[in-house]
């Protein structure tokens, strides 16, 4: 995927990387629910809901956040919030085997994870900053927001509004559903993430959705 230079110039050092997988979405799996049992658990023993914000790369992605206005103690990391989540006893989201798949994969490396359903795209993909007033609905917004020009997005070059707000929220347009057969998973990096990191958490998207969304 192509980063637009005026996002590479204010975040030199920012990296993401893609991989693209044939997938079945079934609406659950007892085999994958089992592991998410054993992952949570594993989780519950490795962190404390006062230390986990200091995970080197929960930290990093916090100066991201505020660095792009975004503030990380109301919309926090995406891996953050699934372990916090985790952590307080609460069960998380059961959304489709896809989805929950790799919302485990985020978990257990800390990268944000967006995916797009293959077929719902309609060109290539960018990264680059939203234009000021440009509309954005994210998976389930009834409404859509206006970006105000300083948030990285992801864009369709064919699709009319962003797909995601970088790295925390995919569009509603190009989610995830029991119809998608092919999609393509961004390992969102930051400032301060390393790229063997992306490439660890692209390992285990490609791990558990392999084992667990396949026919």
């Amino acid at each position: 995927m192509e980063i637009a230079r005026d996002v590479i110039d204010k975040f030199p050092d920012l990296a993401l990387i893609e991989t693209t997988m044939p997938v079945i979405a079934l609406q659950s799996s007892p085999a994958l629910e089992e592991f998410k049992a054993q992952l949570c658990a594993e989780i519950r023993n490795s962190y404390s809901i006062e230390t986990v914000k200091d995970a080197p790369v929960f930290r990093a992605y916090r100066d991201f956040f505020w660095s792009i206005g975004i503030d990380p103690t109301k919309t926090r990391p995406a891996a953050e919030a699934l372990i916090r989540r985790i952590l307080q006893g609460k069960e998380l989201p059961r959304i489709n085997t896809v989805v929950d798949a790799y919302n485990l994969a985020s978990a257990k490396s800390h990268i944000s994870v967006a995916a797009f359903d293959t077929l719902k795209l309609k060109g290539t993909l960018r990264l680059r900053f939203a234009k000021p007033g440009e509309k954005f609905i994210g998976i389930g917004m009834q409404t859509p927001i206006l970006l105000d020009g300083n948030e990285p997005v992801i864009e369709d070059s064919g699709a009319p509004e962003p797909i995601a707000v970088y790295p925390y929220r995919d569009s509603d347009s190009t989610k995830i559903t029991e119809s998608t057969r092919e999609a393509v998973f961004i390992m969102c990096g930051a400032p301060g993430i390393a790229l063997k990191s992306l490439e660890k958490a692209k390992a285990f998207v490609s791990e558990y959705v392999g084992e667990f969304c396949k026919k």
